[in-house]
């Protein structure tokens, strides 16, 4: 677990586990990540933008632990090749290097919403069949995420990385405030998906929020509407809740992990000494 960044929240642990960090051209992502906005903001922005203005993308998994139960939240693009953004074979085995126990020890694996670079690992190839990579665990999906991806299944997500877990009994579909464990519990943040979900850490006073997609880029707190366009299913409503994200979380000690954020991933959003916000890293 060398290779990985963990932090520690309360009595939880949160470890990354990457697929892999891609420098992309922003008009693919957040249009709106121009030179003119992220150039000022480079004292504190620098990790996450490319000298030449490239986004820096992570592709990663987050290992969750609260005391006996072990989550790994979004399974990253998988090994298909007919993705807009290429996996990693070797993930998987870098993923159960990283869990006390492998694979077999996953207690719950939660999809923040249902896009290809979020479930890819959800199951994997076994002879001519698909079925879960985590043998052990419960897979929960937002039950409006999936009525969603029926509809709006551009990549054959559902056929690969969602009917293979029912068809295992191992799927269940809860709502969009879900509680998993007493410390983690599920925080509707739509508009990138009509049911788009983040991850509520609260520990021993100690607190913490897995992002999802609601945010891609650190930029984007200084900046809440820059949209995901065309990716937000709803560029006003993700605006919308990035800014109650800031407004909620400012200053206010949370350990922010953006699942998106490239290292060093994990920050508190608090207030510069100019006034505005900025994102500033916790490395543990």
């Amino acid at each position: 677990m060398d290779d990985h960044l963990s932090w520690t929240i309360g009595a939880v642990t949160v470890t990354r586990v990457e697929e892999r960090v891609l420098a992309i051209e922003p008009r693919f992502i957040v249009p709106g990540l121009t030179p003119e906005v992220v150039d000022p903001l480079r004292e504190w922005a620098a990790p996450y933008v490319t000298d030449d203005g490239r986004m820096l993308l992570s592709v990663h998994a987050f290992v969750v632990v609260d005391g006996d139960t072990t989550v790994v939240v979004d399974t990253c693009v998988g090994p298909h090749r007919d993705r807009p953004l290429p996996g990693d074979d070797g993930f998987v085995d870098r993923l159960d290097a990283a869990i006390a126990g492998g694979l077999g020890a996953v207690d719950v694996v939660l999809c923040t919403h249902l896009h290809f670079d979020h479930v890819g690992w959800n199951t994997r190839r076994h002879g001519d069949r698909w079925v879960p990579t985590f043998p052990n665990a419960r897979y929960l999906f937002a039950r409006e995420e999936v009525a969603f991806l029926r509809g709006e299944d551009h990549h054959g997500l559902h056929d690969v990385a969602i009917a293979p877990i029912v068809d295992a009994g191992q799927a269940d579909l809860v709502d969009t405030e879900h509680r998993l464990t007493a410390a983690l519990v599920l925080v509707p943040t739509p508009g990138h998906t009509p049911a788009h979900v983040s991850l509520r850490i609260e520990s021993e006073g100690a607190a913490g929020l897995i992002t999802g997609d609601c945010v891609h880029n650190p930029v984007q707190l200084r900046h809440p509407d820059l949209a995901a366009d065309p990716f937000d299913w709803d560029t006003s409503r993700s605006s919308a809740t990035r800014r109650a994200l800031v407004a909620d979380l400012t200053d206010s000690g949370t350990v922010v992990l953006g699942t998106h954020f490239a290292p060093p991933t994990g920050g508190r959003i608090e207030t510069g000494p100019d006034g505005h916000v900025r994102f500033s890293p916790v490395l543990r």
